[in-house]
């Protein structure tokens, strides 16, 4: 199927553009004026023209839900026993997204010219990543691809709701940082200085709590922009440093070591481990392989250190679980659970058990660090305005005592 742009006159007389998808000109021209378009322009669109104009749109506009959403369909109408090309036409169809419409157009062209769809789909690695390709390749070189198109929307599905999970826990303590550090800022720079007057006129000795006060109100009034060019200039040098081989190294190990966050980022990245080793065995993929690109999808390079070592025991023909001991990253269970998976040839199961389990940790843990969160900073905020106001109220209890 081939897209072509068109410009034209609709039956009100306004001027319009768009671009429509059909198998050719002839049949393009035909349903422009069957919408009663009287046509100007009309050209096909180049489809490598095409993907590089919207490749850095396309991680904006394709969502992950809708990646779900179109996956689930295509694996319902492939079960059907509709062959690919026209349930990716069905899909085209349906799909409300044009730059999802412009994406499985080209896939379908490729499809139709002979093309498999994994390799369709791997020209768009920012769209489908390497487990949704090797997974759909593995489907289609068994024949099982509508089982392992549903077990990748599942698995897409489940990881964001885990990723959103973490982002809707951060969300109300940030909020409470960001604006708790404004409401002070405003005082301190506005506020202030308005008193400090008062305390000048006095001439006394200040206590020195509010000395510190009017320290912190000066520096702030002075050196406002300092501190905001700081903090860019820190955080572009932290982020400079953590693509180093040796910062990145240093960070991640200092997160592990952590005392809450550590365990959380132990959880995330074992449960993501075993989940995506699962999906991928599940659907045929290659031990090797799979392990390759788990290997990626991890976010820790101490982890992907001891799952590259697996992999290469694997190779040789031995169990993949003593690197993982020996990281003393992976917990007793996993390795426990892995090893019995190993021996009984039950590891998708057992990798899947241990995913869900670690899961449900990651939820539990994450409820309980916000439960415990939320009133440690509404102490840390209560602390810093009862400074406030006993540095002000002082100095003023003094001066009522002095008249």
């Amino acid at each position: 199927m081939a897209i072509y742009s068109y410009k034209g006159i609709n039956s009100s007389g306004k001027e319009i553009k768009s671009t429509i998808n059909v198998e050719t000109m002839a049949q393009a021209k035909q349903k422009i004026r069957s919408m009663g378009v009287m046509l100007i322009q009309i050209e096909e669109q180049k489809t490598d023209a095409l993907k590089k104009q919207h490749t850095i749109n396309f991680n904006k506009s394709i969502k992950v839900t809708d990646l779900a959403l179109m996956t689930r369909q295509l694996s319902t109408l492939i079960k059907a026993k509709i062959q690919i090309v026209d349930a990716l036409k069905a899909l085209i169809d349906q799909s409300d997204n044009p730059q999802m419409r412009i994406v499985l157009s080209d896939i379908r062209q490729k499809v139709n010219e002979g093309s498999s769809l994994a390799k369709a789909l791997a020209d768009y690695p920012q769209i489908f990543s390497n487990v949704y390709v090797n997974m759909v390749g593995a489907g289609e070189s068994s024949g099982t691809l509508e089982i392992v198109l549903l077990r990748l929307a599942d698995f897409t599905e489940g990881q964001v709701r885990l990723k959103n999970k973490i982002r809707g826990s951060m969300i109300y303590p940030l909020i409470m940082i960001i604006f708790g550090s404004l409401m002070i800022g405003i005082i301190f720079i506005f506020v202030i200085p308005k008193i400090t007057k008062i305390f000048i006129s006095m001439k006394r000795e200040l206590p020195l709590q509010t000395q510190i006060c009017i320290w912190i109100s000066n520096f702030l009034q002075s050196y406002w922009w300092a501190i905001i060019v700081t903090t860019f200039v820190l955080y572009f040098l932290f982020k400079k440093y953590i693509q180093t081989t040796g910062g990145r190294a240093r960070w991640d190990r200092l997160l592990l070591n952590l005392p809450i966050i550590g365990e959380l980022v132990m959880m995330v990245n074992v449960s993501r481990f075993c989940s995506t080793l699962a999906t991928l065995l599940n659907s045929s993929v290659p031990i090797l392989t799979s392990l390759k690109i788990v290997m990626n999808l991890v976010s820790n390079v101490h982890m992907q250190q001891a799952i590259s070592e697996a992999k290469d025991h694997v190779s040789e023909g031995a169990s993949m679980t003593p690197p993982l001991i020996k990281s003393e990253i992976f917990p007793s269970m996993v390795t426990h659970m892995i090893s019995l998976g190993e021996r009984s040839g039950e590891l998708e199961p057992m990798l899947q058990i241990v995913a869900e389990n670690y899961e449900d940790q990651v939820n539990s843990k994450l409820s309980g660090l916000t439960s415990v969160l939320e009133p440690i900073m509404m102490v840390g905020m209560g602390l810093a305005v009862a400074f406030i106001v006993f540095s002000v109220v002082v100095p003023m209890m003094s001066l009522n005592t002095i008249q």
